[in-house]
């Protein structure tokens, strides 16, 4: 990655240094919601750089609510408008120098999903994190159930119920049924969970019978975000048999809304874990295709600062987004620009970067603190949890900023 020196002000370790330069929908006011770039603590108006004729691309593409039709433009022209703009921010000469009109401070702006998400798909992609699910409610010595190493298992989600970072989540009503109970009850969830995980924007569509294969799959992903995953344990538990996660995960999903892209990233690149045994052809894969992203989760009780409960890294999946997209198209099931597929909960190898409450708990087994001295197992209500996440390498930094989203009772 080359040294770049940029004229705009960027504060020591920001998620927005001149080498990520990720995109977003923000809005000003009673303003319409249009599309930026972050840099530092600020936010760039594309469509006004556009309007000033320093970019190819039309300023109604970035006066819409959402990037679809953006990203729908392809990655080479995409591409070319995070470089542009870099260099933009880079050059002594630049124009922008004279357009502060251009540059919007983020504390001033309301940020929006930033794409319509039109289909969700949310893996099982993380080995420790299946392995501890197995070990608690199945088998200690077999935990993993026997497709796991073969398939990057999956569900399809609830897109509409997928917010943008900040959105206040009520706790969730449905069927629990405990093993102590003859009949299930209506009632709210009491084993209300967090799932870390990154979720990736599809750039562009395929046909239905069209297949994407491994070496295909970086052109038809845009980048990445972070996603909590949302989960109601006693919810879940009791429907997820016959036909998997419906009402325990419909009810929201939180993302981060600044998308960094791939190529902002490419620099992060490590190798995967070893998969024993050998996949089948279509999920071979040669090269580096796991990202070196430290992750962290916050919780916050209403009384008190935030407790760090987790951390962890998006190199240990064990399947890879590549891996996830061939196996998810390999049927000929086709995908559209601004689809989301979420990796399923990431865990590391020890406690303290368990991805999700489940573990973290052990199940409701293990108790934790906050700062304040009170004890969780679960989320209660006005918790609120935060999670972060970035890359650094040689001093320089590519981050997502942060997904947060507090609980609120019932309605």
């Amino acid at each position: 990655m080359k040294k770049l020196n940029t004229w705009v002000s960027v504060p020591n370790n920001s998620d927005f240094s001149i080498y990520n330069l990720p995109f977003g929908i923000f809005s000003l006011h009673a303003d319409a919601p249009r599309a930026g770039i972050a840099i530092g603590e600020q936010i760039i108006d594309l469509a006004a750089v556009s309007e000033l004729g320093l970019l190819d691309v039309d300023a109604t593409f970035f006066r819409q609510k959402t990037l679809n039709e953006f990203i729908a433009l392809g990655k080479k022209t995409t591409n070319k408008v995070r470089l542009d703009i870099q260099k933009l921010l880079v050059i002594e000469n630049s124009p922008l120098k004279n357009h502060t009109e251009v540059f919007v401070l983020q504390k001033d702006a309301t940020m929006h999903l930033p794409i319509q998400v039109g289909d969700y798909t949310d893996f099982y992609s993380s080995i420790e994190h299946a392995t501890n699910v197995g070990k608690m409610f199945r088998d200690p010595e077999n935990a993993l159930l026997p497709n796991w190493r073969h398939i990057p298992v999956g569900y399809h989600g609830r897109a509409s119920s997928i917010v943008v970072s900040g959105t206040n989540i009520h706790r969730p009503m449905g069927q629990v049924k405990t093993n102590d109970m003859e009949a299930p009850v209506f009632q709210a969830s009491n084993r209300l969970d967090f799932e870390l995980e990154m979720g990736f924007v599809i750039s562009k569509s395929t046909k239905l019978g069209e297949r994407v294969s491994i070496k295909e799959a970086a052109e038809h992903i845009f980048g990445l975000v972070l996603f909590n995953d949302w989960s109601a344990r006693d919810i879940q538990k009791w429907e997820y048999v016959p036909l998997g996660p419906f009402l325990g995960k419909s009810f929201a999903s939180s993302m981060s809304p600044w998308i960094v892209t791939l190529e902002a990233l490419e620099p992060f690149k490590v190798q995967g874990p070893e998969q024993q045994p050998a996949v089948l052809s279509y999920l071979e894969i040669e090269g580096k295709h796991n990202y070196d992203i430290h992750l962290e989760v916050g919780m916050a009780s209403q009384a008190s600062e935030e407790t760090i409960i987790s951390r962890s890294n998006f190199k240990y999946m064990y399947w890879n987004m590549m891996q996830q997209l061939a196996h998810h198209t390999v049927n000929g099931c086709n995908v559209n620009v601004g689809d989301v597929m979420a990796s399923g909960t990431i865990s590391g190898k020890d406690e303290s970067s368990y991805g999700s409450l489940l573990e973290i708990s052990w199940g409701g087994k293990k108790p934790f603190e906050l700062k304040d001295g009170s004890k969780r197992t679960f989320i209660e209500d006005n918790d609120t949890v935060t999670m972060r996440g970035f890359a650094e390498k040689e001093g320089k930094r590519v981050g997502f900023g942060q997904v947060t989203g507090t609980i609120l009772p019932s309605k």
